[in-house]
């Protein structure tokens, strides 16, 4: 059952070691069958070179049962199932502990857009959540991990697929797409932009964001019904 989707993830869990976006088990990715109300993720605590597709749970995005394989689910699943809940057009979500992008999370900053590398991929700076509170810790820890993305996107009015990323305070972070294979792509340019945000803070510690007439413009070059990158399809 769910093979290829199976399959699908697999494929991502691996692209994320290639791209040094993980090491030993941290991380994980997933992808969403809306049709079949189910989704796909990494098994807890599994190599990413022992990965088979067989090995591969799948989840019923309501229960959060699993409904399909014998291993343990991620124990992010929550927070998977929390996002895929609340932005339904999103189909993969990626989380890893990329050094940059990390160290962001862990100084509880938000990543800000310094260059159109960044207004590339993201519309604006990347939110930091605030940090759980001791009762949110000891209690279902990985969901309110989802909720307090979901509250940082609501406080700020952000739009998840203009902003598809957002750093867990002092934790790391979580990205998505409307499937698995851009989700990896969405983490492989946060990495990227968070290490020249902060190469570029070291050479200038003043430096301020880009305009938000340059923002606009790299973001909807490449987003949107005027997007003009690329080749058609």
């Amino acid at each position: 059952m769910f093979e290829e989707l199976r399959e699908r993830v697999v494929a991502a869990n691996r692209a994320l070691t290639d791209a040094g976006l993980v090491v030993l088990t941290f991380g994980n990715a997933s992808a969403a069958d809306r049709d079949a109300g189910v989704l796909a993720i990494k098994p807890s605590g599994i190599a990413y070179d022992m990965l088979r597709p067989d090995d591969v749970p799948v989840v019923d995005l309501e229960s959060g049962e699993v409904v399909s394989g014998a291993q343990r689910p991620s124990s992010d699943t929550p927070t998977h199932l929390a996002l895929y809940r609340a932005f339904d057009r999103v189909g993969g979500v990626v989380h890893t502990h990329s050094p940059f992008a990390t160290a962001w999370a862990q100084a509880q900053r938000d990543l800000p857009c310094l260059g159109t590398t960044h207004a590339d991929h993201f519309r604006g700076a990347v939110p930091v959540t605030r940090s759980l509170s001791a009762a949110e810790i000891a209690g279902e820890y990985e969901e309110r991990t989802g909720a307090v993305i979901l509250e940082a996107f609501a406080e700020r009015g952000l739009e998840p697929l203009e902003m598809p990323a957002a750093l867990v305070a002092s934790h790391g972070p979580f990205v998505w797409a409307t499937d698995v294979e851009r989700a990896v792509e969405n983490a492989v340019a946060l990495e990227a932009v968070a290490a020249s945000a902060y190469r570029s803070i070291v050479l200038a510690a003043g430096l301020e964001t880009i305009s938000a007439e340059l923002l606009d413009k790299h973001f909807s070059r490449k987003h949107g019904a005027a997007a003009y990158y690329g080749q058609h399809t």
